[in-house]
């Protein structure tokens, strides 16, 4: 069985791993996506059950106020095949702005610039694209840093209606599995939680981005084989508590 490996990507080399990415999009156009990001400054008050309806209101308070400090990609077909080079199986994890928490020192020297990661995320093949399989795992937080970055302003929209919209435009076909456990009989949780459920294995680091996409990543085809029947088309279009409605 073949290794899978984490490629790490920097501003040294992040124009080479972005033509990778174009080489392999076409092949492998079902990518998971985990963001992370300092922390959420901003809660809602009281009982949070009650809150839905603010979900975005406060999801746009804290990317607005927070920056992304890595961006994990795993790239698959439909079949669940991963990517090979050499004789490994291959995930992406990017450092994307400058902040604390993960290896500050190399970041501070060579993360990679919030404008040219845009410039090159658009130019990818991997938005815009009606061919391309977004997914993630309550993916609010992770579409709206994503979003920042493209767009490259400085804040998100002031309505959930403008913000699923471009969400729309960008990425087509999005898959939140947060929002398709509810159709899975017993499945319940966080991340870490969902992937002891259903015996998968973490690779890498432990709440790194690209350990967590692969996480992701194991977990969607787990539900897709397990719960879905290998069809997971009438799900998507929807992140888990907002909007109610398909995108």
């Amino acid at each position: 069985m073949r290794l899978i490996e984490i490629r790490e990507v920097w501003n040294d080399n992040l124009e080479a791993e972005f033509g990778l990415i174009r080489d392999i999009v076409d092949h492998f156009p079902i990518l998971t996506m985990v963001t992370v990001f300092p922390g959420i400054p901003y809660r809602p008050a009281g009982n949070p059950k009650n809150a839905s309806g603010n979900n975005y209101q406060i999801l746009k308070a804290n990317v607005d106020a927070s920056k992304l400090i890595q961006l994990g990609l795993t790239f698959f077909d439909e079949h669940g095949n991963l990517p090979i080079c050499g004789n490994r199986w291959q995930a992406l994890q990017l450092a994307v702005s400058i902040s604390n928490g993960i290896d500050f020192k190399k970041n501070s020297q060579h993360g990679i610039d919030d404008s040219l990661f845009g410039e090159l995320v658009m130019s990818s093949g991997i938005v815009l694209n009606e061919d391309v399989k977004w997914v993630a795992f309550h993916g609010g937080y992770d579409f709206g840093f994503l979003l920042k970055l493209l767009t490259g302003k400085s804040c998100l929209p002031d309505t959930e209606v403008e913000f699923l919209q471009l969400i729309k435009v960008f990425f087509k076909n999005v898959y939140d599995v947060k929002h398709m456990m509810k159709y899975c009989k017993g499945l319940h949780g966080g991340l870490n939680k969902v992937a002891e459920l259903l015996d998968v294995k973490r690779v890498g680091v432990y709440q790194q981005a690209g350990s967590n996409s692969l996480l992701t990543y194991g977990i969607f085809s787990k539900l897709k084989e397990l719960f879905f029947n290998g069809s997971t088309e009438k799900y998507a279009g929807v992140l888990f508590g907002l909007g109610g409605d398909r995108m």
